[in-house]
């Protein structure tokens, strides 16, 4: 799931300024003192700057819920550290903090709330602006036709859905995932969010590529990433899609779709997953065609979510046995990736020998392409030439000599390869 990274990323102009009020904040105060109860819980002594840092607030927010707390004897003073205090739960704090530990444990980044989510999800969508010379440098290390990228280039740019199909081991997949190198901003995302007094986390640092920033102006609930980029294959199910509660924290995960927005989803092997097409397809025709979502928290309260990522969907399948007219009317890029040509079949080859360092022969190419289209086939895929490699390289080792490229060997090679038919 982790995205592919091409150099710096700017941000994209988003950055929320610290608030420094619980107006500016979004969240209700009850909320921020239940963190600050659960924080201290967990760490015995704690100082204001200290419990700022770990909530991700301003001193002037923790500095209010702290004098609230001691007004109410919740807190008892052990001493300070300049002019900030140092402190601890007294009976009565700690009384109420293992009430609304029972209740939730999250005790990390104060959520943002879910209009703010809204605005900055919105205000972070991505604008591509892209022409042919440009996109052959983001798929440099591929060998792509110009009129495949004929075809890239505008579904990018309209950032609408795109349907990627044609035959097994033509680079469909490894097409989908560098269209992330398109984008070349950052987007800020927020660690959690607030929904009816409910915590669903967002930030994931297996999804999200955080960049290290020193701007100490900044809202820190939020964190600034690269565009997020989440590929599923066979393992989708539906409860990804969902809400996902955690019993014993009482902590809501968000789903696939929400950590993945202002970015890229891919959707591989298509027709393949646990889940059936026609369940996927029912539960995002909505979002597809008007870029919001709809969740439930477990007790029945639904709200909206932003649904403003691109899509794509990756199949060697034929998309009308997928899917109805309907629903193909709503992902209107479907980009075709037929197999190689000769030529292209020769350039993947040159690069692949090349990388790998592999002597060959002058006719090497050829004579691949000839074997692959021996015994009854008819379309050379591009995956081959570097599928070949790693056998040739197998064989070496087995053999304790340096791989090389003979016709022997390559005949070897594809006899494993290649199922008798």
């Amino acid at each position: 799931m982790q995205p592919l990274s091409t150099g710096a990323a700017v941000p994209t102009g988003f950055a929320p300024p610290t608030p420094t009020n619980f107006a500016a904040l979004g969240i209700r105060e009850n909320l921020v003192l239940d963190l600050v109860l659960r924080r201290l819980m967990l760490e015995g002594t704690t100082s204001l700057s200290s419990m700022a840092q770990k909530l991700r607030v301003s001193i002037p927010i923790i500095d209010h819920i702290f004098r609230h707390m001691r007004s109410q004897q919740m807190v008892e003073v052990k001493g300070m550290t300049g002019n900030d205090y140092n402190f601890v739960l007294s009976a009565a704090g700690r009384q109420t903090a293992t009430e609304r530990f029972q209740i939730s444990q999250y005790a990390g980044a104060c959520p943002v709330s879910l209009s703010d989510y809204h605005a900055a999800v919105r205000a972070q969508a991505a604008k591509i602006q892209i022409d042919r010379r440009a996109l052959r440098g983001a798929f440099g290390d591929l060998v792509v036709p110009d009129r495949l990228l004929d075809q890239l280039g505008p579904a990018l740019i309209a950032q609408s859905s795109i349907f990627i199909y044609g035959p097994s081991g033509n680079g469909k997949t490894s097409i989908a995932e560098r269209m992330l190198r398109v984008y070349q901003d950052a987007v800020m995302i927020p660690y959690a969010v607030e929904v009816d007094n409910q915590i669903i986390s967002i930030y994931d640092p297996v999804v999200h590529d955080a960049i290290h920033t020193e701007d100490g102006e900044m809202d820190p609930r939020w964190v600034l990433c690269r565009r997020p980029c989440i590929v599923v294959g066979g393992e989708l199910i539906p409860s990804m899609l969902e809400l996902r509660l955690d019993e014993a924290s009482g902590i809501y995960s968000a789903p696939l779709q929400m950590k993945a927005n202002n970015g890229l989803f891919i959707v591989d092997d298509f027709g393949r997953q646990l889940m059936s097409p026609r369940d996927l397809l029912n539960r995002w025709i909505v979002p597809l065609d008007r870029r919001v979502d709809y969740l439930t928290l477990r007790y029945g309260v639904k709200f909206q979510i932003p649904f403003e990522l691109l899509v794509v969907f990756s199949t060697n399948l034929d998309p009308s046995d997928l899917a109805d007219e309907a629903f193909l009317r709503r992902i209107p890029n479907k980009i075709y990736v037929e197999s190689v040509t000769s030529q292209v079949f020769d350039q993947i080859f040159d690069r692949v020998v090349a990388s790998r360092r592999v002597p060959t022969e002058a006719d090497s190419a050829e004579y691949l392409r000839k074997l692959c289209l021996r015994e009854g086939r008819t379309e050379l895929r591009a995956c081959y030439p570097s599928d070949i490699c790693n056998i040739l390289s197998s064989i070496s080792q087995y053999e304790n000599r340096t791989i090389q490229m003979t016709k022997p060997d390559l005949e070897r090679a594809t006899a494993l390869y290649f199922a008798k038919s």
